[in-house]
C-alpha cells in the first residue's frame, strides 16, 4: 500500500538530502520520494507530485532552488525533469 505523503516529512527529508549533498551539487527528486516511500515504485511513485509541491514551497521560502537544464526555474511555471540544490550563499 502506498505511503501517505506528509508534507512536513517530505520537506524535512528534502532539506536533509540536499544539505547532505552539499553546495554546488544537485539532487534528483526521486531520491526524496524513495527515502520516504521506499525502493518499490508503488511506494515512491505516488509521492512524486507531493515531492514537487514541497519543492515549490521550499523554493518560494528561499530554502532550495529547483533547476531545469542547470538553471533556476520559476517555481510557478516549470515542466519536465528537474533537480534540487541549495541556494547560493548570500
Amino acid at each position: 500500500m502506498p505511503k501517505h505523503a506528509n508534507p512536513e516529512e517530505l520537506e524535512a527529508t528534502m532539506l536533509a538530502l540536499v544539505t547532505e549533498r552539499g553546495a554546488g551539487r544537485n539532487l534528483d527528486p526521486t531520491d526524496v520520494a524513495r527515502a520516504v516511500g521506499g525502493d518499490r515504485p508503488e511506494g515512491w511513485g505516488p509521492l512524486m507530485q507531493p515531492v514537487r509541491q514541497s519543492a515549490v514551497r521550499l523554493m518560494k521560502a528561499g530554502r532550495i532552488v529547483i533547476l531545469r537544464k542547470g538553471r533556476p526555474v520559476d517555481p510557478d511555471d516549470f515542466k519536465g525533469i528537474y533537480r534540487l540544490t541549495l541556494p547560493p550563499e548570500a
